[in-house]
């Protein structure tokens, strides 16, 4: 039972400190408080809420895997080296997909909504 506790306790700790260190990481999570409190406020269906869940979710565990595959990268070395560089760029990359796709899906879902209000 103590490894379970110890490994939640050790991502929950991975999660916080990538929150303090990753500027992009508070913009994810900023978003995401503002995309729920749209979602409170237009009172967006079960399935639209799944599919906000389903976006945070990609894209602030890909912000992490990103953040991971960074840290891991500068301890393997501080010279400047092609393969860690791209390494890096392809995991940001990733991110940029997925944050992208969440977009789409936050206009799809809340553009309809503020044209209804405003008619």
């Amino acid at each position: 039972m103590k490894k379970i506790v110890n490994s939640f306790k050790y991502a929950i700790e991975g999660i916080i400190s990538s929150f303090k260190t990753e500027k992009n990481m508070k913009i994810h999570i900023f978003i995401a408080i503002c995309v729920i409190g749209l979602g409170v406020f237009f009172k967006i269906s079960k399935i639209e809420w799944i599919a906000c869940i389903l976006s945070f979710v990609l894209v602030i565990g890909s912000e992490l895997f990103n953040t991971a595959i960074e840290t891991v990268v500068d301890m393997i070395t501080t010279d400047k080296d092609e393969k860690a560089k791209l390494a890096k760029d392809i995991a940001a990359g990733a991110v940029l997909i997925f944050a992208i796709g969440s977009a789409m899906i936050g206009f799809l879902i809340f553009v309809p909504k503020i044209f209804e209000k405003l008619m």
